[in-house]
């Protein structure tokens, strides 16, 4: 069984890069934001797949990093992020 992530809906071109970039600024209003819906019915948990990311859940520990900075730390954790189906 494979697992899915939001890169590869985005490369299908089954979700654009203004949900993932919707989804980024999301999670970055709330760092506990868990639940985001993607137009297609697929679902991610932002919280955990920023918590399962490393360099992403260290950047978030460290308020001092610049906000594009952050930003880009959150979009790679998020399309790296595995994805719920509809």
């Amino acid at each position: 069984m494979s697992t899915t992530i939001t890169r590869d809906l985005l490369k299908a071109k089954i979700v654009t890069n203004d949900e993932v970039s919707a989804a980024v600024d999301v999670f970055m209003t709330d760092l506990t934001t868990r639940l985001f819906q993607f137009k297609s019915g697929h679902s991610l948990d932002l919280a955990n797949a920023v918590r399962v990311n490393q360099p992403a859940k260290s950047v978030v520990a460290h308020r001092d990093r610049n906000e594009k900075f952050r930003h880009g730390m959150m979009r790679t954790a998020i399309l790296m992020g595995c994805i719920e189906t509809p």
